[in-house]
């Protein structure tokens, strides 16, 4: 298990606590004249069972994707999208002084959440972040503006730079990749093993595969336009899965199986 103490040295940054309006210069109240210093969490924080965000399509927000913005005599445009970013310099973090305080976007900063924050890409994205002095990875989701130093490309949270291993020491060369969603699992791919116009034949032939495969074995009752009792297997998850099946099928007399797609709203028969 790990345990991380606290002792770290002390982070500066600039965060963004009002929203970006396009016809004026932004209000960073955190970029106050005393730059007050940042720090970890008062204690001990386990992060050897924090999961990396899982990446969803997400609108991009309104509040913190104003392009360009001024942010203290510096003006900043964001990339047009997300998709294929790829980068590396150098990151940062940032913790107790901000936790509770609102990001760009509006959302609250959890300094043990898996988050960053970044000039130009547009919010709310996830990124793929890489120590390239350790190998150490994990996946943040973007919801921020910063860093605005002119050395440095990212800012994570405290969780996140615990993850990479350099939350003692403050910064660490990094690799940016932003990762898109994954396309939506389809479940609507079946293995149709027979159509019978008897009811009796179907549920013969269901109650056979049942006992061969490990997958539901459905029944598509006839209807006004189909006088066809249907029997198929799935939902399946690909077409390797798929024609294994086939395969298995074969090897027990049902030789004739074929692939079909099945409307969510179809009705089966269990």
């Amino acid at each position: 298990m790990l345990r991380t103490p606290i002792r770290a040295p002390e982070a500066r940054r600039l965060r963004a606590l009002a929203p970006l309006t396009p016809a004026l210069a932004v209000v960073w109240l955190g970029a106050c004249s005393s730059m007050q210093t940042d720090g970890p969490p008062r204690g001990y924080f386990n992060a050897s069972n924090l999961a990396d965000p899982v990446p969803v399509t997400e609108p991009v927000t309104p509040r913190g994707n104003q392009s360009p913005y001024t942010v203290l005599g510096n003006t900043y445009r964001l990339l047009p999208t997300a998709a294929g970013y790829r980068a590396e310099g150098v990151a940062s973090w940032y913790g107790r002084k901000f936790h509770g305080r609102l990001t760009s976007n509006g959302e609250r900063f959890d300094m043990y959440a898996l988050t960053a924050a970044h000039r130009s890409l547009p919010i709310p994205c996830y990124a793929r972040i890489t120590n390239l002095d350790n190998g150490k990875q994990t996946l943040v989701r973007v919801n921020d503006r910063g860093p605005f130093h002119p050395n440095r490309m990212i800012d994570l949270s405290y969780a996140a730079a615990v993850k990479l291993g350099f939350a003692d020491q403050g910064t660490a060369r990094v690799r940016i990749e932003v990762v898109a969603p994954s396309a939506p699992v389809r479940n609507d791919l079946y293995l149709q093993a027979g159509a019978f116009t008897g009811a009796d034949a179907a549920n013969a032939l269901r109650n056979q595969l049942a006992s061969v495969v490990d997958h539901p074995v459905v029944i598509m009752p006839a209807d006004g336009g189909d006088p066809y009792h249907r029997v198929q297997i799935g939902p399946l998850a690909d077409n390797e899965e798929l024609e294994a099946l086939r395969a298995l099928l074969g090897q027990n007399g049902v030789g004739s199986a074929v692939a079909r797609r099945r409307p969510s709203t179809a009705r089966v028969l269990p």
